[in-house]
């Protein structure tokens, strides 16, 4: 299935060398933001990240294979495919399926598309918000193709045969969807529009279930309200009224669509801060919807009194200016626990059981996700092996784990094998695992399964450079498939992470009419670590400053909105649960793909508890709130040893009650991808 499915579960991982902050911590006080000088050691948004000058060699040097093709796509000539996008669903399969760029949902029909704001309703399980197609517009197209994205926006040719029509952009965050004329074109409206008044020129309106729906043109609306005929270049723009809203602000903003948008981002010693500029024609402000985690957190001046917009996310509001600013908490990358101030005798029951986890003998796997968790166990065996004094333990660690990422990091190994080796996508411009698991073929959860490798090299090589050096062909190779920044003719920019909704997502081409979706929050956030400390131990200062602001805006979107969203909200009256495990643009669930059973609901949005976690428990209530909703009867259920690091979070005195519990935990409950050691370490620096 095409999508992100589980049918199985997955685990964790840690570092030697202390957290990646050496050059980060350069980072400090200076500001990234375009058309501003930044010191040398810092680098601005603008800068690409994995050039085609810098990458082509690499790409070379792999061999080329399309394990499983993707589906037809509408999608215009030299644009790369765009994968693991909140837009994906309307691009690839013969039908195009809906899309959300909130406040609006938006879906093409065969000569035209449909809008509309969706009907937030919230069920035990569930928050619905799925598609609705209030409005209509029919261009009399034969084909439709995406000939433009950026950071937040799509722009979609209509075309009858080679003639194009006109061209339609939507925008995430954006109430207006515009069509500009290519020639004389006839618009039909399912809806009929009416005239607003005399002084209001060319602004039409229309109520459909309670909401306001406007149409701002200089076209000529038939008296039937129903045709809009447009010259060429002219522009026909739609909107959905916020509640609250004035329809002179809307419709004078739709006389400014929308042609496209810009991504800035900057990190300093507190936090991470995301901007997002929507280009208008005529270089004027327009409104633009803030999500919650955006509105509490908005930088600069923006003024957010326009409206609101009910969502599945939470209460959108309308803000008006031309960029929409906000921060997330600095979250710095990490790789390993300190057990410095862990007794003797505790460093010596780490020691016993560090041996013990090593004599197990458990094999890499072969596959790229868990064969990358195999990889971060051991890595995370290590560093507790290390500082513990388990020196033979340590020595045979660190040989077989160098050993099996020499393997997976052989630019030619498809050429000789199977499986532990990657291949490049020329049709689908990115690389691939050869043996796949859970569509990674098709470009699901890359992020989820290339972040473990990259923790893995990023700790082992962090002092050691003659392994960054050995490792750096293919390992940039998976950092470039997940977080190309700048013009690329090999890979997408920042394949899976929307920064509009500061999180990422996981489905490659997103056959559902929900959206795509995104369920292991927790390992997209450790996939950022990961690629964080990568960056770190092989100097790519510009790769760095990317990874933490993506890894603190994912962290920030993970609290929002799996796991300590606010219970308080009217949203979440009626939903019975705290946490939604499964995330899409048009619902959130409670729900996963492989398993009805509450551990799994939690469990898989705070795996693998790595050395970053802490950032879930920020509100130690709600962790506790959490594990009553999610493992009421203790730990032995699945993910019981995740749940039990969770718990941690509580306090230390939960943490040494956990502690207490962690013998009696049978070993089928220690994941794959952890250690009964790291489990212990976990507790230990936590009940400190």
């Amino acid at each position: 299935m095409p999508n992100e499915s589980r049918t199985t579960a997955r685990r964790a991982s840690l570092r030697i060398a202390a957290p990646a902050t050496a050059v980060l911590m350069a980072l400090t006080g200076c500001t990234l933001a375009s058309g501003q000088d930044a010191p040398a050691e810092t680098r601005s948004a603008a800068d690409a990240i994995f050039p085609d000058d810098e990458i082509s060699a690499l790409v070379e040097a792999v061999p080329e294979r399309t394990v499983t093709e993707l589906p037809s796509a509408r999608l215009a000539e030299g644009l790369l495919p765009p994968t693991n996008r909140w837009f994906s669903g309307l691009v690839f399969g013969d039908d195009s399926m809906p899309v959300f760029p909130l406040p609006l949902s938006f879906q093409l029909t065969g000569s035209g598309f449909e809008l509309g704001v969706p009907n937030v309703t919230t069920a035990p399980k569930v928050i619905m918000g799925g598609f609705v197609g209030h409005v209509g517009a029919d261009f009399g197209a034969d084909s439709q193709v995406v000939t433009a994205y950026d950071a937040a926006s799509v722009t979609i040719s209509q075309r009858v045969g080679d003639a194009e029509l006109g061209s339609t952009v939507i925008a995430q965050g954006s109430p207006f969807v515009s069509f500009t004329a290519a020639a004389s074109t006839d618009v039909e409206l399912r809806t009929a529009f009416t005239p607003v008044d005399d002084e209001a020129e060319g602004v039409f309106t229309a109520e459909i279930d309670g909401t306001t729906y406007g149409l701002v043109s200089a076209g000529e609306l038939s008296d039937t309200g129903t045709t809009l005929a447009l010259d060429t270049d002219e522009t026909a723009s739609w909107f959905a009224l916020a509640e609250g809203g004035e329809l002179a602000d809307f419709a004078g903003a739709a006389r400014h669509p929308i042609t496209g948008t810009t991504l800035d981002y900057s990190v300093d010693g507190e936090a991470a801060t995301t901007t997002i500029r929507y280009e208008t024609v005529g270089d004027a402000d327009t409104l633009v919807a803030a999500m919650p985690h955006q509105h509490r957190a908005l930088a600069g001046a923006t003024e957010c009194a326009a409206g609101t917009f009910a969502s599945v996310y939470g209460e959108m509001q309308m803000c008006a200016g031309q960029e929409l600013s906000w921060t997330s908490p600095l979250l710095e990358p990490a790789g390993s626990l300190d057990l410095t101030d862990l007794t003797d005798e505790q460093k010596s029951r780490l020691a016993e059981q560090v041996e013990a986890d090593v004599a197990s003998g458990r094999p890499f796997a072969e596959d790229t996700y868990f064969g990358g968790k195999s990889l971060y166990r051991s890595v995370n065996l290590l560093s507790v092996a290390t500082q513990v004094g388990a020196d033979d333990a340590a020595i045979e660690l660190r040989t077989r784990l160098v050993g099996a990422i020499d393997e997976w990091m052989q630019p030619d190994g498809c050429t000789e094998r199977e499986v532990r080796c990657f291949v490049y996508d020329a049709e689908a411009r990115g690389l691939v695992g050869l043996m796949s698991s859970f569509g990674s073929d098709e470009f699901n959860d890359h992020h989820f399964h290339y972040g473990y490798f990259l923790y893995a090299a990023g700790v082992l090589a962090a002092d050691d450079p003659e392994l960054a050096e050995r490792w750096a062909p293919v390992m940039n190779l998976l950092a470039a498939d997940l977080a190309t920044k700048g013009d690329s003719s090999y890979f997408p920019e920042l394949r899976v992470f929307d920064a509009y909704a500061s999180h990422s997502w996981a489905s490659g081409t997103s056959p559902f009419g929900d959206g795509n979706n995104q369920e292991s929050s927790s390992e997209a956030v450790t996939a950022w670590n990961g690629l964080a400390l990568w960056a770190d131990a092989s100097g790519q200062k510009e790769l760095l400053t990317q990874a933490t602001w993506m890894l603190s805006a994912e962290a920030d979107s993970a609290r929002a909105y799996w796991t300590d969203f606010p219970l308080d909200e009217a949203i979440y009256e009626g939903f019975d649960h705290t946490v939604t495990s499964l995330v899409w643009g048009g619902k959130r669930d409670y729900a996963t793909w492989f398993s009805a059973d509450p551990s799994a609901m939690l469990g898989i949005v705070v795996l693998p508890i790595s050395p970053v976690s802490d950032y879930l428990g920020v509100d130690p209530e709600r962790v506790a709130l959490n594990l009553e909703d999610s493992a009421p009867d203790g730990y032995d259920v699945m993910f019981g040893d995740y749940l039990l690091m969770y718990s941690a979070l509580a306090g230390p005195e939960a943490a040494a009650k956990a502690l207490e519990a962690a013998p009696g935990l049978s070993e089928e409950r220690i994941d794959d991808g952890n250690s009964r050691a790291y489990l212990l370490a976990w507790l230990m620096t936590h009940a400190a």
